[in-house]
């Protein structure tokens, strides 16, 4: 397929973070694009303003067949009229892993792959090549606090991918430089064994280009099997790496430290972001920085600049009163890291944590891993289980993990009661957590903190 030939696009499920990110290529681009997703959102909106004819009708009279690819997202209802319509046709349909191969197959591509981390990461490798003046093509799997999008264009033919293991999208990427920050049992619904998920990782790695790079995570299984002619471990603070962190200090909720490398250290690094994890994805993307030889005043000037990505720690609301942070945490791991930074940093406040479990499969495999997690919290708020993609599962609701916890102070409640808690309770720190739609009270809860003052 030659893109150079297309010049109208359909996207079905549009709204999706990495379909929203190739729809605005395209659109810069030039291409002519559309889309359906079945619910209006903030992105959906923001693409509409940029001028993204969108529809959220699920009709077969929606199908316009004068169009030259359909884009789809594996996530799509089998059910769904407008992907049913567009089988019916002649048109050529590409999953957005192989529109996302197509397009990056021409560019010299850095891509960040793992079941947390990699969101943060790669968009501090984009924004550090952006702000450092090389420049490159982002396809990121949030919105840059910075510049508000999950996509930025330039000349340089580079890309910076967010890799994403889900239905194996990302072995459909040949990177020259890719990055690994975890692999922990994931998409079990998809992968069926820890093992499984664990093969698809290392086989992603497997497709750096010949010559090519590995970032990878210091002390993960199975490294003897990964890919990439270079290997470069990196870590928090464990010095048998190649590249660490090293006398971190915290001031204000940042972080200042350095970072060694074996070849190389770049002293005096400030991060204006909170979680120790992500100082250790900041040696990650400081790391791919030094491959791709950019300036090293320019890279601490960048990260000191960074603003991180909405819903990865972001802070709400700041002040003496009151702490309020958001996070897009789904998995065991990722909440732990997450409210045990918080803990740190804010230890003489009361933790307060608003949970939403993601999908019924998910909950189901790690209701264990989530209640050893939740129970760092003083208290604890689980909202009913975000469905996505799935249907419900027998059984399988918030209360397992609120049975499976050692603190008593867990309580569930619905999207209306979490409003109306956060309204009449005592809160000096309050946590929201989850990737489905809970950061839509966000604002409604910003609002009640700010004016119980």
């Amino acid at each position: 397929m030659n893109l150079a030939d297309i010049k109208k696009l359909y996207f079905i499920g549009i709204g999706g973070i990495g379909m929203s990110a190739l729809a605005r290529y395209f659109h810069a681009k030039g291409v002519e694009v559309k889309g359906y997703d079945r619910t209006e959102t903030a992105l959906t909106q923001q693409l509409k303003k940029e001028g993204i004819d969108i529809s959220f009708v699920d009709e077969s009279s929606a199908v316009d067949t004068n169009v030259d690819v359909v884009v789809y997202t594996p996530a799509i209802p089998k059910d769904n009229k407008i992907w049913l319509g567009y089988q019916a046709t002649n048109i050529p349909l590409l999953k957005r892993s192989e529109m996302l191969q197509a397009v990056t197959d021409a560019l010299t591509t850095i891509a960040v792959a793992g079941s947390h981390g990699k969101t943060t990461t790669s968009t501090m490798i984009a924004y550090l090549l952006k702000e450092a003046g090389a420049g490159c093509n982002a396809f990121l799997g949030g919105i840059s606090a910075n510049f508000q999008t999950n996509f930025w264009s330039s000349d340089n033919p580079i890309a910076v991918v967010e890799a994403d293991e889900y239905d194996r999208s990302f072995l459909k990427l040949n990177p020259a430089i890719a990055v690994l920050t975890s692999m922990d049992a994931d998409h079990l619904d998809i992968y069926g064994t820890e093992e499984a998920c664990q093969d698809a990782f290392i086989g992603f790695t497997q497709k750096i280009k010949p010559e090519g790079a590995l970032v990878v995570k210091h002390g993960l299984k199975r490294m003897q099997e990964m890919g990439g002619s270079k290997k470069i471990s990196y870590s928090l603070q464990q010095n048998a790496a190649q590249a660490y962190a090293s006398n971190i200090l915290l001031k204000d909720g940042s972080y200042i430290f350095d970072i060694i490398h074996s070849d190389w250290i770049l002293q005096g690094v400030h991060l204006n972001m909170g979680g120790m994890h992500n100082v250790e994805n900041c040696v990650a993307a400081v790391t791919v920085a030094k491959l791709l030889d950019l300036d090293d005043n320019a890279i601490k000037a960048a990260v000191a600049s960074f603003k991180g990505v909405k819903r990865r720690f972001e802070y709400v609301l700041k002040n003496e009163k009151i702490i309020f942070i958001d996070d897009y945490a789904h998995h065991p791991e990722e909440l732990k890291s997450l409210l045990k930074s918080v803990k740190t940093l804010f230890s003489k406040r009361r933790l307060v944590v608003a949970f939403q479990p993601h999908l019924y499969s998910r909950t189901r495999d790690f209701a264990q891993g989530f209640a050893d997690a939740l129970d760092m919290a003083d208290e604890v708020i689980l909202l009913d289980i975000y469905p996505a993609r799935e249907l419900p599962i027998e059984g399988v609701q918030s209360q397992m993990i609120a049975d499976r916890m050692g603190n008593p102070n867990v309580t569930i409640l619905s999207k209306e009661g979490l409003l109306s808690y956060a309204a009449a309770a005592p809160l000096d720190l309050l946590v929201t957590a989850g990737a489905g739609d809970i950061d839509k009270l966000v604002p409604e809860l910003k609002t009640i903190l700010e004016k119980k003052g």
